[in-house]
């Protein structure tokens, strides 16, 4: 409304209407577009503060009153086409976060335990429901299927371009829509704790974090237009005081405030960032808030853990050893069974190893996680624990075991101990499958940062070094307890790296904290890793990894470049006003318009063209044999941790 008032007001001048007519729609173009702005500067007053809203108010009516009406309506357009401008900005970004809510279902089929069919709200889910999903409905609940096959369309939520097939005892992802097969699916997480969910809630949190950039700019900002207004006050007394004519004066002054006003600095860091976050969002990346993407933006080393990072975080068993009196049957269930309540992949492996031969799986007693190490439990009356080697007791049986475990691990095998009653029973072989995105993620992140990532795994010398070779690492660090990788990310820092730790379990929770960012592996990733983490990967494709950090990078050049821009047109302009004679229009046209231009710079990383596509890359370097070859700069990670192995 206040520019088309504006543009019939310089008509209706140009054709020579009455001048209260003109004058009536140049007042309604005031109003229009500077009642918002006089409301929002007349609030900061209250608060004793001044911004730019009360400069440009003030400007605007200063030109008015010395009767430079035309050119403080169009301050007054201008200005309030850059702040639609910076609001579309936000309505953007937001309606990427609505659009994720609209794939979640309003509503879901329950089963009740006899089998019928209850129609409920899918906010009403909880844990542990039955929910039956038809060909051609979204998934109301994150959950796993236990009976059906189909595909699933994840594109939405994820970016997965093509769908994926889902069986018993697969994860699936709220909001993803099934193909042509019916699935019966139990939910694990209630309506507003799905990934989904999350995902909406924590870009929408995001943008209420203010970036240290934007943090510096704001505390700036009072100073500088506090500054703004003294020196316009002086080029108003001081060329008086000499006896200059009035209205020049003043007309300079309003030029200069205006000129001098950090509009377009105040909009340069936080739409970037807020953009990026947006679109990350928008591929399956969940990045808390923009001062983890500053950090991350600085990151210059990267250190990943094995299972469920760079493998698919589904090992399976593939050789049940006894050594004791217990049968490879009896061995299997005791160890289900003290494995059930475990969230470890590996604990869901041994479970899932027994359910697939028909075993039953005891309950368990007493069961406690001893990250790093196993599980211990009382099975039907056995006291048994489930774990890393370590817990081998000193014997004959313990040589025994030993001696098997070397010569499974050397096969490439992760080997896990049972322990009954405290005597060694038997050895458990699993094994992993690297996921098909590893070497791709590892050979991108190794040319980001110019340094080949560092393994860190709680796993044995061989499986970890076989799986550095096929991705392409370097440096490995074996068989390290949850404290042992913390102090191997500490070692690194002190080492004066950043550094990006990418993890996915309880035993990474502290590692993931410790780290300047922490990103968490969501589908096979543990409550505790998703909390400690600073970002979270939805759809577990590794690649989105150095995607985002590309789009953080480029983020913060653009929030550079963006300063850069507004700092050199205020500095022009200002210099054009005090040493020359800049038209007041002119001067509206130069600061506006470098506003806008910043503000549409920083909206282009919203767009799905702005993220990064990875493709196929080569397999890069060999790891060393030691686990120790490294260049100087990771001396001190070799010196804080001897390999255990």
């Amino acid at each position: 409304m206040s520019t088309a008032a504006f543009v019939l007001a310089l008509l209706c001048n140009l054709a020579g209407a009455p001048r209260p007519a003109v004058d009536l729609l140049y007042g309604v173009c005031y109003v229009a577009g500077g009642w918002e702005p006089g409301l929002a500067g007349l609030q900061a007053l209250r608060r004793r503060t001044l911004d730019v809203d009360v400069l440009m108010v003030v400007a605007a009516l200063a030109a008015a009153a010395i009767g430079q009406v035309f050119d403080g309506a169009l301050l007054i357009v201008i200005f309030a086409t850059s702040g639609a401008l910076e609001a579309v900005m936000t309505q953007r970004t937001a309606a990427s976060v609505r659009a994720l809510l609209d794939f979640a279902p309003q509503s879901a089929t329950r089963l009740a335990a006899d089998g019928s069919e209850q129609q409920v709200a899918a906010a009403e889910l909880v844990a542990g429901d039955l929910v039956l999903i038809r060909p051609g409905e979204r998934v109301p609940a994150d959950g796993r299927v236990a009976s059906g096959e189909s595909e699933l369309d994840q594109a939405a939520l994820t970016g997965e371009p093509l769908p994926v097939r889902r069986g018993p005892g697969e994860h699936v992802l709220a909001g993803t829509l099934n193909g042509t097969g019916v699935l019966t699916v139990r939910a694990e997480r209630a309506a507003a704790d799905t990934v989904l969910a999350r995902v909406a809630t924590q870009v929408e949190e995001a943008s209420e974090v203010k970036a240290a950039t934007q943090l510096f700019i704001d505390r700036v900002e009072q100073r500088y237009s506090v500054l703004v207004v003294a020196v316009t006050l002086a080029l108003i007394a001081v060329p008086l005081g000499f006896g200059a004519r009035f209205t020049p004066t003043l007309l300079r002054a309003m030029t200069f405030m205006i000129v001098a006003s950090p509009c377009a600095v105040v909009l340069a860091t936080m739409p970037p960032l807020l953009s990026v976050i947006a679109n990350a969002g928008r591929h399956g990346v969940l990045v808390k808030n923009a001062v983890v993407l500053e950090q991350l933006a600085g990151v210059d080393m990267v250190a990943m853990d094995k299972t469920g990072t760079l493998t698919h975080g589904t090992p399976h068993v593939t050789d049940v050893v006894a050594l004791g009196d217990e049968d490879q049957t009896q061995l299997l269930t005791l160890a289900a069974g003290a494995e059930a309540p475990s969230e470890h992949p590996l604990g869901r492996a041994v479970t899932a190893a027994a359910r697939a031969r028909g075993l039953p799986v005891p309950s368990a007693e007493g069961f406690r996680a001893r990250p790093g190490r196993g599980v211990h439990a009382r099975v039907d009356g056995r006291d048994v624990l489930v774990g890393h080697p370590i817990l081998l007791p000193d014997g004959v049986r313990g040589d025994q075991a030993r001696a098997l475990v070397d010569e499974l691990e050397m096969a490439g095998h992760t080997a896990v101990v049972i322990v009954i009653d405290g005597d060694p029973a038997g050895v458990l072989a699993l094994s992993d499958t690297v996921r098909g995105d590893a070497p791709v993620a590892v050979s991108e992140l190794t040319r980001l940062v110019e340094h080949s990532p560092v393994l860190l795994t709680g796993d044995n010398l061989h499986a970890a070094h076989r799986l550095a070779l096929e991705v392409g690492i370097d440096t490995v660090h074996s068989g390290l307890l949850p404290q042992d990788k913390t102090s191997a990310v500490r070692a690194l820092q002190q080492a004066g790296r950043r550094v990006l730790l990418v993890g996915d379990g309880v035993n990474d929770a502290p590692a993931l904290a410790t780290a300047d960012v922490g990103i968490a592996m969501g589908g096979a990733g543990s409550d505790l890793a998703l909390q400690a983490a600073d970002a979270v990967v939805v759809r577990d494709d590794l690649r989105t990894v150095p995607a985002v950090l590309t789009m953080a990078r480029r983020a913060r050049r653009v929030v550079i470049a963006n300063l850069a821009f507004a700092a050199a047109v205020i500095t022009v302009l200002v210099g054009w006003d005090l040493l020359g004679h800049l038209p007041l229009p002119l001067g509206v046209a130069g600061h506006e318009g470098s506003t806008v231009i910043v503000g549409l710079n920083g909206l282009r990383l919203l767009s799905r063209r702005a993220w990064p596509v990875l493709g196929e890359g080569p397999r890069r370097s060999q790891a060393s044999p030691g686990g120790t070859a490294a260049a100087d700069h990771d001396r001190p990670l070799q010196d804080a941790l001897a390999s255990p192995s």
